[in-house]
């Protein structure tokens, strides 16, 4: 199956919901920790065996922790930079006239960015100011900024049905719920122990929220019920890095860790672990389903390697 070389570490990768066979991949130099970035637009192969080729690469100062699509231009990107910028790219300029937009508001590192999939006009910026800001891409400032967790805000996911809601993840080891018209957050969920690398909503069942965490684990939640997780999944020897829900199959989620791998999961069955992926030889940290070709499949991580690769089949065969 395909994959592509970055020259710096990966960090996320983010199908178009838009055309099959493009892909948008964050990077960044030294590991994160010093250095620039690059935000990768690659368009997969037609034929299989050939590799993944790209279409335009856009240089930041600073690392790409984070990509996200939009929801209502095909040809637009939003970028969460280390140094706490959240950047605007648009394909369908000249690599020179980008990024065409660049807001700097949070006061430290951005670390994820979620576009509306249900009223596509805005998207969410979460950063280790503890913060997470609301945008859209017509006003020079954010709308709102939410300021409740204790510690790095590490994601922040919108409800797929529920055009005004969104669930954020954080190192002070709750997961909030938030509506943007109410005042403050709706909900806190002690979801872990350790610190909350990431969250993200069930596609079929708006009431189910999906947490990683240091603690090696992914619990599912129920936003009626949650004083119990629904399910606990344990199989990642390190920290789970990231997590995402099918958007195809309601009981499926996927998985990357810092023990080098990505999980799929079946969170309604006990043998709940139904792939393990050990392709990556240095920490995996960005995963995506495709929303259009279902069962496809991209990771990244910090041996700078991109796989694209269907659920079922090795990522590394040829």
């Amino acid at each position: 199956m395909p994959v592509f070389k970055t020259p710096f570490n990966g960090y996320a990768v983010r199908f178009s919901p838009f055309y099959e066979n493009r892909l948008a991949v964050a990077t960044a130099q030294n590991f994160g920790i010093l250095g620039n970035g690059r935000l990768h637009v690659l368009s997969l192969p037609p034929a299989p065996g050939a590799p993944l080729s790209e279409i335009v690469s856009y240089d930041t100062a600073d690392g790409v922790y984070d990509v996200a699509w939009s929801e209502s231009h095909d040809s637009i990107l939003v970028a969460a930079v280390a140094d706490g910028s959240v950047k605007i790219f648009d394909t369908a300029l000249p690599p020179a006239q980008n990024p065409l937009r660049s807001f700097q508001e949070h006061t430290r590192e951005v670390h994820s960015v979620d576009y509306n999939p249900t009223r596509r006009d805005s998207f969410l910026s979460s950063s280790w100011d503890d913060t997470v800001k609301l945008w859209t891409l017509d006003r020079p400032a954010s709308i709102r900024t939410f300021k409740e967790h204790a510690y790095c805000v590490y994601s922040a996911a919108w409800n797929p049905r529920h055009t005004d809601v969104f669930a954020s993840a954080s190192g002070d080891c709750t997961v909030r719920v938030w509506d943007v018209r109410e005042p403050g957050s709706t909900m806190i969920i002690p979801a872990h122990d350790l610190e909350i690398l990431a969250c993200d909503w069930n596609k079929y069942d708006d009431c189910l929220i999906a947490t990683a965490s240091v603690d090696k684990s992914i619990r599912v939640w129920d936003v009626r019920t949650y004083r119990q997780p629904v399910s606990v999944l344990n199989g990642h020897g390190y920290a789970v890095r990231n997590v995402k829900f099918s958007p195809h199959h309601r009981n499926l989620l996927v998985s990357c860790s810092y023990d080098m791998t990505v999980c799929m999961w079946d969170f309604m069955v006990e043998d709940s672990l139904v792939g393990r992926y050990d392709h990556h030889t240095e920490f995996a940290v960005g995963v995506d389903l495709s929303v259009l070709v279902e069962g496809l499949m991209a990771s990244t991580g910090w041996d700078e390697l991109v796989y694209v690769w269907q659920h079922g089949t090795d990522p590394r065969a040829p």
